[in-house]
């Protein structure tokens, strides 16, 4: 049976969702979900128990589910679509945050406060955008349309996640391999870290799609050496060894190489500018893009950042083992070239292993449910242009994509031009424009009731 799909210019956004959307946010700030990567942080429970309250109040009957850890819930409901033969759609997001130091902050990061920067009032506070303000939109979407009755075109489940800044393995990567019913049906998958605004111009805003992510691998290398008197003579000094191989791995400059998705996005972004952006003369092509380049200069090139050293326990101690880390991304098919240029940088003497490994995904930018999303965009911002993006670090849509889920990014938001967003991200007085959130709220309820 063919399914004519609804445009979503034609679908009036519920008035209810926009108006709570802002208070549900601030209330999840307020929950402290930081996540240490140890397993000594407060855990997603408090979260969890909000989540599932809203939820339980509007008639709705979620699930609620311990991912392998006291304290790490996952809470998950599945919404009725018209048309119940078309594959589901995943509305992902996480509960979890990186912690916060208060004393760095100019507003308490776990007091939601209101004040205005950039001439704008704004919501500050740790998970502002990373990502609490997707979850309060997508809870209060839901609230909104089963208190009217109204329903999406095909099924959506909806999942508020632990665990995912440590790399979700007591959150999405637990509950693939522990729950797979609950994907069942489910083609496409919708979580962050996508669909914000760049100004180009007065008349122009690039929302940009995340279709790609580059892959992660956290590596701890381990130099050995003889242990000794540190007033001797060492010709075999672990900690020289060590210091060596990461200075070659730091200082290192990785190929450039123009995936897919960065060609596209570069495609859209020269005829948007109609400016000529040639992908095979990078160098002028970086020039040409202005502040962009640093966004773009991430996803062109595989990396490999040290991050942290540990050797010795007495001054006059040459130790006989130093540890060292190293953060490494990697493009779409370009892993096994990155970690065969790592072990050739490291050279004998230094062995290394993962201490968190996973998969880079990327995606085509086209389809009904890109058609949505652009056509949502510009319902809500006749200036709108929807182009591809592929995000240099990860999120949950990695776990989601071995179930061959499509995944996208797309958390929508208009942002003011002077806005530095990236650097929000995990980022002191982290903090979003609440016209934003409600702009955002309006696009996604006229996406999810279309695509």
């Amino acid at each position: 049976m063919q399914v004519t799909l609804v445009d979503a210019t034609t679908i009036d956004p519920m008035p209810g969702a926009e108006a709570e959307v802002v208070e549900v946010m601030r209330d999840l700030i307020r929950i402290d979900t930081s996540n240490y990567g140890d397993g000594t942080g407060p855990g997603e429970a408090a979260a969890a128990d909000y989540v599932l309250a809203r939820l339980q109040e509007v008639g709705l009957s979620p699930e609620r589910i311990s991912c392998g850890a006291p304290g790490r819930d996952a809470v998950t409901v599945r919404i009725p679509g018209r048309h119940r033969d078309r594959g589901a759609l995943l509305l992902h997001g996480h509960l979890d945050v990186v912690p916060a130091q208060p004393s760095d902050w100019s507003h308490p990061p776990f007091a939601a406060e209101i004040d205005d920067d950039l001439g704008v009032p704004m919501v500050w506070g740790r998970g502002a955008v990373d990502m609490k303000d997707m979850d309060a939109m997508a809870l209060s979407l839901v609230r909104a349309w089963t208190r009217e009755g109204v329903a999406p075109d095909r099924d959506i489940v909806l999942m508020f996640l632990p665990d995912e800044e440590a790399g979700g393995h007591l959150g999405s990567q637990w509950l693939v391999r522990n729950h797979p019913d609950l994907f069942e049906g489910v083609t496409e998958a919708v979580g962050e870290v996508g669909g914000f605004s760049m100004t180009i111009r007065d008349d122009l805003r690039l929302y940009l799609i995340q279709t790609a992510e580059k892959g992660m691998g956290w590596i701890r290398l381990t130099a050995t050496g003889q242990a000794g008197h540190g007033s001797m003579l060492n010709d075999d000094n672990a900690v020289t060894t060590l210091c060596a191989a990461i200075a070659r791995v730091g200082t290192y400059e990785f190929p450039v190489h123009v995936t897919a998705t960065v060609r596209s996005f570069l495609a859209e972004l020269s005829e948007a500018l109609d400016v000529e952006l040639d992908p095979d003369d990078l160098p002028t092509t970086l020039q040409r893009l202005g502040p962009l380049a640093r966004f773009v200069g991430a996803t062109l090139k595989n990396t490999a950042a040290p991050t942290m050293l540990d050797a010795g326990y007495k001054v006059n101690v040459i130790p006989g083992t130093a540890q060292g880390h190293v953060d490494t991304r990697f493009l779409p098919g370009y892993e096994d070239e990155l970690l065969g240029t790592l072990d050739e940088l490291l050279g004998p003497g230094v062995a290394r292993e993962f201490v968190n490994r996973d998969i880079a995904l990327e995606t085509t930018f086209d389809g009904p449910s890109i058609d949505a999303m652009a056509a949502a965009l510009r319902a809500e911002d006749p200036y709108a242009r929807a182009v591809p993006y592929m995000l240099s670090g990860g999120t949950d849509g990695k776990a989601f994509s071995t179930l061959g889920i499509r995944c996208f990014g797309f958390a929508p938001l208009q942002l003011p031009p002077t806005l530095d967003f990236g650097a929000l991200f995990h980022g002191v007085d982290e903090r979003v424009p609440v016209a934003a959130v409600r702009f955002g709220t309006r696009v996604l309820d006229r996406f999810l009731r279309a695509c």
